[in-house]
């Protein structure tokens, strides 16, 4: 069953002692609305079609793959 290039993929949650991550693939359609200069707020991803609880923020653009989106939240104390 192949990746369709329309659907956005979501990884599974992973965390480290202080956050938890995942990170969210966007078809290439999609990927060529996500902003170079800054990283996006919640406002901006969730007009990509981004669908996520409250919380996640997009922390780092990974530049060899611009349309892999980074995002983590602060773990509950």
């Amino acid at each position: 069953f192949g990746m369709s290039h329309k659907q956005i993929y979501y990884s599974d949650k992973y965390n480290d002692d202080l956050y938890e991550y995942r990170h969210v693939v966007l078809p290439r359609e999609l990927a060529k609305q996500v902003p170079k200069s800054h990283l996006m707020s919640e406002d901006e991803w969730r007009r990509l079609g981004v669908q996520q609880s409250l919380g996640w923020v997009h922390y780092m653009i990974h530049e060899p793959e611009p349309h892999i989106l980074l995002f983590r939240r602060p773990l509950p104390k």
